[in-house]
């Protein structure tokens, strides 16, 4: 079922074990924002804005997230589940290749989706991946163990015990003291305390155990780009992943303003930086 509110379709699409919410806005190549952490399809809107002239932009709420419902409460999803869902939403609406901006974890999801599903997005901007597969094995065991330690913490004192830890793990600055001016604001509702839950209690173990074959990112089809955000510690792991992204695909680096999470701090200037890196051959 789809909905049209002024320059917004909204729609609700069936997967195995879930109802995915999406929203597509704009008009051109279709362009899927796959989203960090906690971020649903509401976390693209001021991006979303400076893109819509040039792309059908599509977001969604990942599986376990807001308005997308899940069969089975309880149940997380395996990274790979998480890319079979982005399969079918693009199978649902689009016949062509797709663009793709992976942020974080929206990166780590466009991997499963270029290996498994080759051909079906054309391009993928691999945004700061949280893949530690990536790294070396002593660095991605150290990795695995701060995600895993951060979910024990989460799991016994809640989630205002966790959210500093994560911010570190991830290098990212809540005071975002350069950030655009005029920010849709994004407070801290029951609705994303839930979110924060879910992401911590589920998709951090679709990190730790992703089964990624990471050589097959060679040999895709998938045109794949590695950014880092311009702020981003070059210590935390995220940061690590993209610049061993780069190196494994032997490729350059794109430098996008703000850090992990620019593409919600700085919207305007990460939509030219994401423009360049889609139309840069």
């Amino acid at each position: 079922m789809r909905t049209t509110t002024t320059d917004t379709t909204t729609g609700r699409l069936p997967v195995p074990g879930a109802t995915l919410y999406y929203e597509l806005r704009g008009t051109g190549p279709m362009l899927l924002i796959s989203q960090s952490g906690e971020g649903d399809a509401g976390r693209s809107t001021n991006l979303t804005d400076h893109l819509m002239s040039d792309y059908t932009v599509l977001s969604y709420d990942r599986r376990g997230l807001s308005r997308s419902t899940l069969d089975d409460p309880t149940r997380g999803a395996s990274m790979a589940e998480h890319a079979d869902d982005v399969h079918r939403l693009l199978a649902a609406l689009t016949d062509e290749p797709a663009l793709m901006l992976g942020c974080s974890l929206g990166a780590s999801i466009g991997f499963h989706l270029a290996v498994d599903h080759p051909g079906q997005i054309s391009t993928l901007i691999a945004h700061e991946p949280v893949t530690p597969r990536l790294l070396p094995a002593d660095q991605r065991a150290h990795h695995e163990q701060e995600l895993a330690h951060i979910q024990q913490i989460h799991r016994r004192d809640g989630l205002a015990a966790t959210l500093k830890m994560v911010a570190q793990v991830l290098g990212i600055d809540p005071a975002n003291p350069d950030a655009e001016p005029g920010l849709t604001p994004q407070p801290m509702t029951p609705q994303r305390v839930r979110n924060f839950d879910y992401f911590l209690q589920h998709d951090f173990t679709a990190v730790i155990d992703d089964t990624l074959d990471i050589a097959a990112l060679t040999a895709t089809p998938t045109r794949i780009v590695p950014a880092v955000g311009r702020t981003t510690p070059r210590t935390v792991f995220d940061n690590k992943c993209a610049f061993a992204l780069a190196d494994l695909l032997g490729t350059d680096l794109h430098h996008f303003p703000g850090g992990h999470n620019g593409n919600t701090t700085h919207p305007k200037a990460y939509a030219t930086a994401l423009r360049n890196a889609l139309s840069a051959v």
